[in-house]
């Protein structure tokens, strides 16, 4: 059950990315604001529905076109931000992995608002989602946006990502994905260990009002990792390969009945595919398939030998295997299909429609073997949900730009920064 959003160029499962295939919907985009009192009005209303509970909370209306008059937002009760987390995840398109929208666990952060703050909350995230391996789907949320302050923003894609380094041969080693990401964070301050590998763990970059921006270390100790071995090639293991346990995407909005809490990391666990298929497969990516192949012996001279197919699939096979030796928490693509019709089924028994991108629900790897990949879906957008704006996009690649200062934070910014933000360096 991958929380990760969508098939993407980053590999990951389900709604940030850039697919390769035909049938692409948009990506759900923020509603228009500034009718905040008909969002809240339509989510309440789905509130009632869902618990039995239809005309009781007129007071609560009351309260909620007072409090949005005056400040021009309102501040969602537990209940509210618990149930609005889940459905975001049960309305996300792009993931395969609903079946669980219910378990998942909501963290109340949201009167942390400092860069220092919301580091080390998630680092508690990763630590409590881990769960020496078996992992937890988790979600933290932050200090929401507010008409004349922003909440924090995350400019990582997920909290775990690998740094990119370009080599003076012109090659690339570790994640091509994030080079510009990389350097961006070197120019902050941060310096890459003595002897950089393919495999370092980026720092956190967190941005806030109260802060500037400011990038943190992860603590080795809740980077949990599995090494790649093949259950049947020895050789496997010289490859050096490993891959984080725990996806958890943090560059998006969690959008709840007009509110958004722009930092908001959410975690499920990984697809197989994600990882074999994509992540350490593709082109722009580790690009394993021809050194894979070449150690397989494989007759690489021709498309029509399928090497990349049959690398692929061993590529698949290792991370499955050392996943499960590792006792860490994955599936594979077949078994992820079947229990997503099974959610789809459940949605139908409960009158509910479930948008899924076709796109992004087949796997990248037998996407015809799996039954996901013979039938329709409905492609309607529901909310909440998750959105990634496309500065939020270009943040957990590029670095940069951060978002332009509100005006009430403006009096206070006494240092300058290459963004426009106080930057304070660590």
């Amino acid at each position: 059950m991958t929380l990760s959003p969508g098939r993407v160029s980053s590999g990951e499962g389900c709604p940030v990315a850039d697919p390769q295939v035909w049938h692409q919907q948009p990506a759900p985009q923020r509603p228009e604001q500034p009718d905040v009192l008909a969002q809240a009005e339509e989510f309440l209303d789905l509130f009632e529905k869902e618990h039995d509970m239809a005309g009781a909370l007129q007071s609560r209306r009351r309260w909620i076109r007072a409090e949005i008059e005056a400040t021009g937002t309102y501040v969602h009760t537990t209940a509210e931000l618990v149930f609005g987390a889940r459905v975001a995840w049960r309305n996300s398109a792009r993931c395969i992995g609903r079946l669980y929208w219910k378990s998942l666990r909501v963290r109340d952060f949201r009167a942390v608002r400092g860069s220092a703050a919301v580091a080390e909350r998630c680092v508690d995230h990763l630590r409590s989602a881990t769960n020496n391996g078996r992992v937890r789907p988790t979600i933290s949320v932050f200090a929401a946006d507010a008409p004349d302050r922003p909440g924090p923003r995350i400019w990582n894609e997920q909290l775990i990502r690998y740094a990119g380094y370009r080599t003076e041969d012109g090659g690339v080693l570790g994640d091509p994905r994030y080079l510009d990401f990389t350097e961006a964070v070197q120019a902050l301050g941060w310096q890459p260990p003595a002897q950089p590998g393919a495999f370092d763990v980026l720092p956190l970059v967190i941005d806030s009002p109260e802060e500037g921006t400011r990038w943190f270390e992860l603590p080795r100790s809740v980077v949990h990792e599995v090494e790649l071995r093949h259950p049947e090639l020895p050789w496997f293991a010289e490859l050096g390969l490993r891959w984080h346990t725990v996806p958890a995407i943090s560059n998006m909005s969690l959008v709840i009945g007009g509110v958004s809490y722009s930092a908001a990391p959410f975690n499920g666990w990984y697809m197989g595919t994600e990882i074999g298929a994509r992540n350490l497969a593709d082109h722009d990516r580790y690009a394993m398939l021809p050194e894979v192949a070449r150690r397989m012996g494989l007759d690489t001279s021709s498309e029509q030998t399928l090497w990349k197919d049959r690398a692929l699939v061993e590529l698949n096979r290792a991370v499955l295997h050392s996943f499960a030796k590792a006792e860490a928490t994955i599936t594979d693509h077949h078994t992820e299909s079947e229990r997503f019709l099974t959610h789809v089924s459940r949605e139908e028994k409960a009158g509910r429609s479930c948008p899924a991108d076709w796109s992004w629900i087949v796997p990248p790897l037998s996407g015809s073997l799996t039954p996901v990949f013979h039938r329709y879906y409905d492609t309607e957008e529901l909310w909440p949900n998750f959105v990634l704006d496309d500065e939020a996009a270009k943040r957990g690649t590029q670095g940069g730009p951060v978002r332009a200062p509100m005006p009430a934070e403006l009096p206070e910014a006494g240092l300058l920064s290459m963004f426009g933000l106080p930057l304070v360096v660590n």
